[in-house]
């Protein structure tokens, strides 16, 4: 265990967890969500009074900080084939397979994202979040298939989490649903924080939380959680009754599990997602036979992150990447018409 003096400036930021983070040296790549955590987690005082989130930063005041220093992380490298986007001596962006898990993990120690780039990156990746790992800025589910930036030095993982941090990344999915979102029906616009803007673009408000007994989900809360919106536009419709829709969704912020809580929420769970939704009996005759059982057994929830954009950290280019849907969603989606 570690304690970290942190002295805040004479004019600290609003918000206690933001003026901590600024004030951590840069050496100790403590980012604002550790920081967050370790808040929650009582592990900041000042006085000897343990702080909260809620606590209004005293200015010029000491902080101290507990936290484990960092550790080596059981992951070697794997050779596992990457199909690699871009690639430069700051970054790579990778468009992941669906089944891949990004990080190793107790149960999935080997095979994941991270294995693949300790191979093909040698040890060129940065540390961060407490381990010395690959400096992975975000995430996307195993499941979920899609474009991931990864940073390669420090100075790149710094510039790229800041972005994350400010939601001036561009993050754009696309996903198959139940039914279809459409700004005329009663239903959605009665629901809190649920609204449509200009283009029948359909939005979502909310804050987000671990579920209460189920601490692997995420759940929409009416106090407390972090502050969540998503952006949902109908790109095509099937079926007859309309019975599905693959929409475009944008991330105005970047919640764990985001948009499949959201949109299970407003009663458009994705296709297969076995967590937050369940298959849904669709309207005889709506789909074709092939169709119906082929949405049935979907093996995973239909979304793919599609499009990420963001100033390049050491040059401040402007970036931006597509990836086509991968062949199942595709084959599905042909399917269907």
């Amino acid at each position: 265990m570690r304690i970290l003096t942190l002295e805040l400036p004479e004019q600290p930021a609003s918000r206690l967890d933001k003026a901590l983070a600024e004030a951590v040296p840069e050496g100790e790549a403590l980012s604002r969500s550790r920081v967050t955590k370790l808040l929650s987690e009582g592990a900041v005082s000042i006085g000897g009074q343990v702080v909260d989130m809620k606590a209004k930063p005293v200015a010029l005041g000491l902080y101290e900080v507990a936290f484990v220093a960092a550790t080596e992380i059981e992951a070697g490298p794997e050779n596992i084939p990457l199909n690699i986007v871009y690639e430069d001596e700051a970054l790579i962006v990778v468009n992941k397979p669906a089944g891949m898990v990004v990080h190793p993990a107790p149960g999935t120690p080997h095979g994941t994202l991270v294995n693949a780039l300790l191979h093909h990156c040698a040890d060129s990746l940065s540390g961060i979040g407490g381990e010395k790992r690959p400096g992975i800025v975000h995430r996307i589910d195993k499941d979920t298939s899609g474009l991931l930036v990864v940073a390669k030095s420090d100075a790149a993982h710094h510039g790229l989490a800041r972005q994350f941090e400010k939601h001036s990344a561009h993050r754009r999915y696309l996903a198959l649903a139940y039914g279809v979102p459409d700004g005329a029906n009663p239903r959605l616009t009665g629901l809190p924080g649920v609204g449509f803007e200009p283009g029948n673009i359909l939005r979502i408000t909310t804050h987000l939380a671990r579920h209460k007994t189920d601490r692997q989900r995420q759940a929409v809360t009416r106090t407390g959680g972090r502050h969540a919106v998503t952006r949902a536009r109908v790109l095509q419709r099937f079926g007859r009754p309309e019975v599905l829709s693959l929409l475009e969704c944008w991330l105005e912020t970047g919640r764990t599990h985001q948009i499949r809580v959201h949109l299970s929420h407003v009663g458009h769970s994705l296709v297969g997602d076995s967590v937050y939704g369940r298959p849904k009996k669709l309207a005889k005759g709506a789909l074709s036979d092939v169709a119906l059982e082929t949405v049935a057994k979907f093996p995973r929830q239909a979304l793919h992150a599609a499009e990420l954009g963001f100033e390049h950290p050491i040059s401040g280019k402007s970036l931006k990447f597509e990836a086509a849907l991968p062949d199942d969603v595709q084959e599905m989606l042909k399917k269907l018409l």
